[in-house]
């Protein structure tokens, strides 16, 4: 068995080497780093408290270090959110709730004002109804927290890989 083992990991190597896998956050040859791009995208403050929670995390992730290089593209993100009952007892009372928050996005270069890319991400949090209504307040807003956290990662996920593949035109002209 471990004689049969050898050869198809060695063909599974060939397959991954062949396949043009590489690192998004890695350094190519004649390329600027993806990261070094994120470092220069804007987040404009975007309305309600959710929107207050998905703006640090983003600009948590597209700008770690401090001071941010002068920015070259600016991210208007549109923010929606909604409550479903679940679980609901025989007096109609629910126990259980969905918190959706739908985020539309926008990466916009400033130079121009041409819009590069858009996208839609979505999240959806379960929490507790409880009798107290500070303990359903408390665990309402966790859901809104982990909710941010998740179209914050989910829009830094597609612009990294946006900005990866258009890097060669984004700085000189138009993306595709």
């Amino acid at each position: 068995m471990s004689r049969a083992l050898g050869p198809v990991i060695l063909i599974c190597g060939l397959i991954l080497a062949g396949c043009g896998f590489e690192p998004l956050y890695g350094e190519r040859d004649q390329a600027v780093a993806t990261e070094n791009l994120l470092n220069r995208v804007a987040v404009p403050p975007i309305e309600n408290r959710v929107g207050q929670l998905a703006r640090i995390e983003l600009t948590n992730r597209l700008t770690p270090t401090r001071p941010a290089p002068t920015p070259l593209f600016t991210l208007n993100v549109k923010l929606s959110e909604s409550k479903t009952s679940l679980a609901v007892e025989k007096d109609s009372s629910a126990t259980r709730a969905n918190l959706t928050i739908a985020a539309n996005f926008e990466l916009l270069r400033i130079s121009d004002g041409a819009r590069l890319t858009s996208g839609s991400v979505r999240s959806v949090n379960s929490y507790d109804v409880l009798q107290s209504d500070f303990a359903t307040l408390a665990a309402e807003r966790n859901a809104q927290r982990r909710g941010a956290k998740d179209v914050a990662d989910g829009i830094v996920d597609r612009l990294a890989i946006y900005l990866l593949r258009n890097q060669d035109t984004l700085l000189t002209g138009q993306a595709r």
